[in-house]
């Protein structure tokens, strides 16, 4: 695993697309995780009470923040919680959506199950267009091209897959989201870059250290995926908003 920082309190690594962080019973065949990989690396004693602070997608690459101590996870955990962390995601999207938008709606508690009949939970999140494309090919029959933009996420709140559902509210879905996206353009893309994960990189958190309140900040540029994606223009990039 590749470790961007390590102290008593915090380890903080930069996950791939694709690998899990811990077993779970929604993807029980899958034994091969980030914890598992940690364990090999660092040693099965050393990371005994090691365990994540926050979530990150199976699909998701980019930033993770565990911790190594009960307490410490606890103190992180409230972190989270009450808003003090800071976070940026990058995505790939259908459609070019506005230069900035931010969008703040309610989401079921539970993604994996029906709605309704589910208590709303206060989700917002901002972003902001990076860049565009428009690439020669067709999904849609109306269309001879297909439309696509980098955008950039800053969720304020932290719901489960609230980015992902989010830019499927906003009819921008992310593209390789097989739960919220759109299967057409998924296979697609898949098939342009000949590239085939879920479109999403957590880029940078900031947070205060749970030891002494002092502020880390923390980034995962993104990897050879990402270049390759931006090698395929020709890409339009949109200033700053």
């Amino acid at each position: 695993m590749n470790i961007l920082y390590r102290d008593a309190s915090l380890l903080v690594v930069d996950k791939p697309a694709g690998l899990l962080v811990h077993r779970s019973g929604l993807d029980a065949h899958e034994t091969d995780t980030l914890l598992d990989r940690l364990r090999v690396q660092l040693g099965r004693d050393a990371t005994a009470t090691l365990a994540p602070a926050h979530r990150l997608d199976k699909g998701t690459s980019g930033l993770l923040v565990l911790a190594w101590t009960p307490a410490a996870a606890r103190t992180l955990g409230a972190a989270f919680e009450q808003g003090a962390v800071a976070k940026r995601y990058l995505a790939l999207v259908r459609g070019w959506p506005a230069e900035s938008v931010d969008l703040d709606h309610a989401l079921a508690r539970d993604p994996e199950a029906p709605s309704s009949g589910q208590p709303r939970l206060p989700a917002r999140t901002l972003f902001g267009r990076l860049a565009r494309v428009e690439w020669p090919f067709a999904v849609d029959a109306r269309h001879p091209t297909s439309r696509y933009a980098l955008v950039e996420a800053c969720p304020l709140t932290g719901r489960r897959h609230q980015i992902r559902r989010h830019l499927k509210q906003m009819a921008h879905p992310i593209i390789g989201d097989a739960t919220h996206g759109k299967g057409p353009h998924n296979r697609a893309v898949a098939a342009w870059l000949s590239v085939n994960r879920l479109w999403l990189h957590a880029t940078e958190l900031s947070l205060p250290h749970p030891a002494d309140g002092r502020a880390m900040r923390f980034e995962a540029p993104p990897g050879l995926d990402w270049q390759a994606l931006r090698a395929r223009g020709p890409w339009v990039d949109d200033p700053p908003a």
